[in-house]
């Protein structure tokens, strides 16, 4: 099931997409549930009942008439893993860097979510801004000391991802936080693939072009950690609510590691893809001046 926010006439619903259309799922959800969040904190129940529930009754909208947005907008937590595709960390210990001892995570704070398809803004402090297209998780139960052969079931979907960087500034902040947190600097949708219809992460193609051009193109069998991996490692730490936000990590080709490094500038347009979710795309425009 492809699970949807989507605005239409100053309205924020949430939807069921099939082929070119929307159908809304207010009549299917509980008394008091209207966000994403509000679904995938019901648990994993709702979402099989949203998915095979008869909406021939229901609003149906093509896709063209509506604003997709953020599938979740308000995550208690959004975290990212570096260095976990092999060709990327090759590609950094060719420039002198150092293989990490285990996994690397950092935060991307939530105030960074953006929808699929609007605006990446340029910060005016950064002349570094670069991309990494990545696979999205989206945790759909309360977990802590998940194991990793049953990490899988936590999950209630994936999504799409670029994780905008600021190279200037993640350079600034040994977490990395800083460069990875601007405003617009984590578009992700279209929607949630669920689990049902992706049924093994490790097995996605990803691809990424800027103004046309294919600058990245990775299996997500290559990463370093798999998925249940990355899931197991972190609810030794922490609590994982539902909705959080995991970003898996990317290849090489990045415009950093380019001869010479090409950044992206206003007017350009980034277009993330991976079989079996879709796509996103998302403009880049100057930060607007301070209001």
């Amino acid at each position: 099931m492809k699970l949807a926010t989507y605005k239409y006439q100053s309205t924020v619903s949430i939807g069921r997409v099939e082929g070119d259309y929307v159908l809304d799922l207010s009549a299917a959800l509980p008394a008091g549930c209207t966000t994403m969040l509000d679904v995938l904190r019901a648990g994993p129940a709702l979402i099989e009942q949203l998915e095979d529930a008869n909406l021939s009754s229901a609003r149906k909208l093509r896709l063209g008439e509506v604003e997709l947005a953020a599938p979740i907008a308000n995550p208690s937590k959004f975290l990212a893993i570096g260095l976990n595709y092999q060709d990327h960390l090759e590609e950094v210990l060719a420039r002198g860097g150092k293989a990490p001892e285990s996994q690397l995570w950092f935060n991307k704070q939530v105030s960074c979510i953006n929808g699929p398809y609007d605006p990446i803004q340029k910060p005016r402090v950064s002349d570094r801004l670069d991309y990494e297209a990545e696979l999205g998780v989206v945790i759909g139960k309360r977990c802590r000391h998940v194991r990793a052969e049953s990490a899988l079931d936590v999950v209630a979907g994936y999504v799409v991802m670029n994780d905008v960087t600021a190279r200037d500034w993640q350079r600034k902040s040994p977490t990395w936080t800083l460069g990875k947190s601007f405003d617009t600097h984590g578009p992700l949708g279209p929607w949630i693939s669920t689990k049902r219809d992706i049924p093994d992460p490790q097995a996605l193609q990803v691809r990424l072009w800027v103004n046309g051009q294919l600058r990245q193109q990775m299996s997500t069998a290559r990463m370093v950690y798999p998925v249940a991996e990355q899931i197991a490692y972190l609810s030794t730490v922490m609590t994982l609510e539902p909705g959080d936000l995991l970003a898996t990590g990317t290849s090489s080709g990045a415009g950093w590691g380019m001869e010479p490094p090409v950044f992206l500038q206003p007017g350009d347009v980034v277009r993330v893809e991976i079989d079996g979710i879709g796509h996103i795309e998302n403009a880049v425009i100057d930060e607007p001046a301070a209001g």
